[in-house]
């Protein structure tokens, strides 16, 4: 394991994408936002990506340093076409829109379409609630066929993420973001590059069997080698049974059959597609009940007796918090597969033997 401080983490990422055709600005945003991903505690969104995001660029699944178009503009509802660019890029411009539409009526919606890999969706529920805003996201992956429905062996949904942003007055923000299936594919990269090993009978093989080996999904692998969710002959499971699959399935038609982008199916250039409601809460709660009465219910549910063996029942974000204090102060820890295969991706696009060391110093 290594460990990595954020700022130097911040550099040496900036520095792989700027060798990578990124603008200085769209390099450093894109490893503010990764690296903010493994600050959270969610390391399959963090930088564990820049060796999959840099393959897709030099693939052209990816567009560098793109300006999302609007395509349908209305007082209340806008629809935005990302143009393949790099979610980090085109995603907050997106939702930048749909705030603003949001403001201006107290209800909006936004429909991004061809966004590249948008990170964590939580980002984007973070950004609106900083503004005040409620937001629902409903998000799919089209080309990235990863995840068995119920009942099922063979991969038909994406990891479909569902996410809901609510604010707060003075404090962080509620976040509920998960994806649809048991663990979303990053944590199955994050198992075979010597991380946090998966849950028990997180996937399933051709035949039916339960497995955690991520080779079921992307075949034989060397330990710095390409890993390709094609490859594997099983499938990542829906949590939840019938109750998560149902919701996958609703997350691929709203965030990929109505946007645009297209629900998910084999052979289709990746892209994100994300379905976003924004409410504000001070035109539907003018007398401000909400925010007292989301005080005592979260105490009311933080306060509830724990089974053995767990300290505290807690609400969306409170692990976040705990994990960003924690790595803020300590640094980022980084299993030593993942950092060689970063540093050689670093090496490949050309980013010098020193700029490698000082990330480390």
């Amino acid at each position: 394991m290594v460990t990595i401080k954020v700022a130097h983490l911040i550099d040496f990422v900036a520095d792989v994408f700027e060798h990578a055709h990124s603008s200085p600005e769209e390099a450093r945003r894109i490893a503010t936002y990764l690296t903010t991903a493994n600050l959270t505690g969610h390391d399959s969104h963090g930088v564990i990506r820049v060796p999959v995001y840099i393959r897709w660029q030099k693939m052209g699944s990816i567009v560098p340093n793109q300006t999302a178009e609007i395509v349908v503009d209305t007082p209340s509802l806008v629809v935005v076409d990302g143009k393949f660019g790099y979610g980090q890029t085109v995603t907050p411009q997106a939702v930048k829109i749909g705030i603003e539409r949001c403001k201006s009526s107290g209800l909006a919606a936004m429909a991004l379409r061809n966004s590249g890999h948008l990170g964590r969706v939580g980002d984007w529920a973070e950004m609106a609630a900083a503004e005040g805003l409620v937001s629902i996201h409903f998000v799919t992956a089209a080309g990235s066929l990863l995840v068995a429905p119920y009942g099922g062996v063979e991969k038909r949904f994406s990891t479909a993420p569902y996410c809901v942003g609510i604010p707060r007055q003075g404090q962080d923000p509620i976040v509920l973001d998960f994806a649809t299936s048991i663990v979303a594919e990053g944590k199955v990269l994050v198992a075979s590059r010597g991380g946090k090993k998966l849950p028990k009978g997180a996937l399933i093989d051709a035949d039916g069997t339960l497995s955690e080996d991520p080779a079921v999904l992307y075949g034989p692998y060397e330990a710095e080698g390409t890993r390709d969710h094609t490859k594997g002959t099983g499938a990542i499971r829906a949590f939840g049974e019938h109750k998560g699959s149902g919701l996958a399935f609703i997350c691929e038609l709203l965030g990929g059959a109505l946007t645009g982008t297209g629900a998910t199916s084999a052979g289709r250039r990746f892209a994100n597609g994300m379905l976003a409601i924004y409410i504000d809460p001070k035109v539907v709660d003018p007398a401000n009940f909400f925010d007292g009465e989301i005080t005592r219910y979260t105490d009311f549910i933080r306060e509830t007796k724990p089974v053995s063996g767990v300290d505290q029942v807690l609400v969306p974000g409170d692990p976040e918090r705990k994990m960003r204090a924690e790595r803020t102060a300590n640094g980022v820890p980084l299993p030593d597969d993942t950092w060689a295969a970063i540093v050689s991706t670093a090496r490949e696009v050309g980013v010098s033997e020193t700029s490698i060391q000082r990330a480390t110093s």
